[in-house]
């Protein structure tokens, strides 16, 4: 269901795999990103009301914040995948995402699925740029 040596691929996957204690297995023929739970996707499908599939060999499946993700499913760019829709997952095709902006969501999906310990690392990490920034 992928290609391993997709450039997309390798691109979400340097950044997925740049967290604390990130490891990659793959899942229903996917790539999936975790520590002790899964943080993201790489790919994923939307069931239309009609019925019909839909593939989404470059999009990133991630677990927001529920307010986040309902503001995040108002872009044309995202949608709700199969199975894990209904969990509060939403996908969003990653092509024309920058780095920053991909790497601020897969973050936040990090943030809500990893230990605590590794969570706070990222939290203190991004509190410092932001105060560097500044």
């Amino acid at each position: 269901m992928f290609d391993d040596d997709d450039p997309v691929l390798a691109r979400f996957r340097t950044l997925a795999l740049g967290y604390p204690d990130a490891q990659e297995k793959v899942s229903h023929g996917r790539p999936a990103f975790f520590t002790k739970k899964v943080f993201a996707y790489f790919g994923g499908t939307e069931k239309h009301v009609t019925g019909q599939m839909e593939q989404h060999p470059h999009a990133a499946l991630l677990l927001l914040d529920p307010l986040d993700a309902e503001v995040m499913l108002e872009r044309d760019d995202t949608f709700v995948p199969m199975y894990l829709g209904p969990t509060g997952w939403i996908g969003i095709d990653i092509d024309d995402l920058d780095d920053d902006d991909l790497g601020e969501l897969v973050a936040d999906s990090y943030r809500n699925t990893a230990p605590t310990r590794s969570a706070r690392l990222v939290e203190a990490e991004a509190e410092a740029e932001s105060e560097s920034q500044s």
